[in-house]
């Protein structure tokens, strides 16, 4: 095992392991919003792998996105969060007109579309193509949306329609294996070849992250990075640091989902032991976890569905820079942390976060602490090697 300069261990790669894909890769990637920083990172790794992207998507904000990443852009308009109609009409729109954009996709050996409203788009590109190109239709999959789950006529025409676009498909990208385990085999039935691309932090220049925590001494510090959307975990946030009157404090980054705690910033406001410090961006992660000693991964949003399979993004970059995270005992975040042998898993919220930050010690945190600095940056981390392999699986260089 290596040792990087700041002491966590990295995985040993062979430095035959060639750092470009076997085959050319032209890559369309369709996407719901062009403005969503995973996007961001996903067309960093397909470049980064080899790929020669071109990206078309819809976009949440006021203002077209021309480039991701020196990639070119082709906005296919505005949508809006919650509003499932209006997207249903975006989509229909787009997939009337598409044959006018042909040039920027009839070329291109793979076709990728992230989450269902875009595989639709991507399956109708395929038509579209010059039958002398031969093409791979790859669904990208990282969150399983309620409606997917919901009973009713709604919620099975949908799977249906799913179901559908599964057969044209080549390859199911995944971001945790619970969404292979719980839906794609459990309820869709399908046995389309998966690849796992986890939401680990992406650095390329080839170094480990440097570890920061901060010092093991009260006020404990718990970091919510990311999008703020449970309500039941501010709840809890709140009794918390209410209780231990300042032994506790809460600092929260990234943007809170006010459609779903539209209070929020008055309940935060009204807390001294609670910061909201709003959203961040990828290059301020070392500074940001190296400020809190753990980090929050408890999701009460989607329960029992969505919340209980993902391995979310903060689950990385906590783990990358040093903070030990919390999670409930149910989920498959504290399935990963038990493989691991890391982390704080609660059976019972409620009460056990008091009991734990009453009886913790400045050695007893050391000890966590360190159990997560052991571990391989790997196991948090992408590198240009994993981007190749994506690109590789795309390419079906992997089958």
């Amino acid at each position: 095992m290596m040792e990087s300069v700041d002491g966590r261990s990295a995985d040993p790669r062979p430095e035959s392991q060639p750092l470009a894909p076997t085959k050319p890769a032209p890559i369309a990637y369709f996407v719901h919003d062009l403005a969503d920083p995973a996007v961001l990172r996903r067309v960093r790794m397909l470049r980064a792998g080899g790929g020669q992207v071109v990206v078309l998507g819809f976009r949440r904000t006021a203002e077209p996105v021309l480039l991701l990443d020196g990639a070119s852009c082709v906005d296919l308009g505005r949508t809006f969060n919650s509003k499932l109609g209006s997207r249903i009409i975006s989509v229909a729109t787009q997939l009337l007109g598409l044959r006018g954009r042909r040039r920027h996709f009839q070329s291109a050996s793979i076709l990728m579309a992230r989450n269902l409203e875009m595989l639709a788009i991507a399956r109708r590109a395929m038509a579209l193509s010059s039958p002398s190109v031969e093409q791979r239709l790859i669904y990208e999959c990282l969150d399983i949306h309620r409606v997917m789950l919901s009973g009713g006529v709604k919620g099975g025409a949908i799977r249906l329609l799913e179901r559908y676009l599964l057969k044209a498909c080549n390859l199911l990208v995944v971001s945790s294996p619970a969404f292979l385990a719980e839906y794609f085999r459990a309820i869709q039935h399908t046995e389309l070849p998966d690849y796992l691309v986890e939401n680990k932090v992406l650095l390329l220049d080839g170094r480990t992250p440097a570890l920061t925590t901060s010092a093991p001494r009260m006020p404990w510090r718990i970091g919510w990075f990311g999008v703020i959307r449970c309500r039941k975990s501010l709840d809890l946030l709140i009794d918390l640091v209410n209780r231990l009157e300042g032994d506790v404090e809460v600092i929260i980054r990234g943007r809170p989902a006010y459609d779903i705690i539209p209070d929020f910033d008055e309940r935060i406001s009204r807390n001294d032991y609670i910061s909201f410090f709003g959203p961040y961006s990828a290059g301020d992660l070392p500074s940001h976890y190296g400020d809190v000693h753990f980090s929050w991964l408890l999701d009460y949003y989607e329960e029992g569905q969505n919340s209980s399979w993902l391995l979310p993004n903060r689950l990385y970059e906590g783990g990358a820079f040093g903070a030990v995270p919390f999670a409930l005992a149910s989920v498959q975040v504290a399935a990963w942390l038990r493989e691991h042998g890391i982390g704080v898993v609660l059976e019972n919220p409620a009460t056990d976060l008091f009991q734990f930050f009453k009886d913790l010690t400045p050695s007893a945190f050391e000890a966590l602490s360190q159990a997560v600095r052991g571990l391989p940056a790997a196991l948090f981390v992408a590198d240009r090697r994993d981007c190749v392999n994506l690109v590789d699986a795309l390419n079906g260089s992997t089958d």
